[in-house]
């Protein structure tokens, strides 16, 4: 295993701390966590094999790449601004 140094804003290392006492376990397994939740969100197989398994939602969901979330927003913000557009057309347009 690795020992590592992150720098975390205050208020977040506060909420990390008090989460990790909620749950019983420590800053270091709860970061360990989150990492692999993340990975396994953005590059689907990269988790690490343990006894712990991410937990899933039988609700489905949709995985995209990150590199694509960007195009994704801007094609959603244009047509999210054409139909306001419409919508407030002259009263004779509607």
């Amino acid at each position: 295993m690795v020992r590592t140094q992150i720098q975390l804003p205050d208020e977040l290392y506060r909420r990390a701390k008090q989460v990790a006492k909620q749950r019983e376990i420590s800053l270091a397994e709860m970061t360990r966590r989150g990492l692999e939740m993340f990975l396994a969100r953005v590059i689907p197989g990269t988790a690490a094999s343990t006894d712990w398994e991410i937990p899933t939602v039988n609700g489905g969901g949709i995985r995209v790449p990150l590199e694509q979330l960007h195009d994704i927003a801007a094609e959603n913000e244009a047509a999210t601004s054409d139909r306001r557009g419409r919508r407030q057309g002259s009263p004779g347009q509607r």
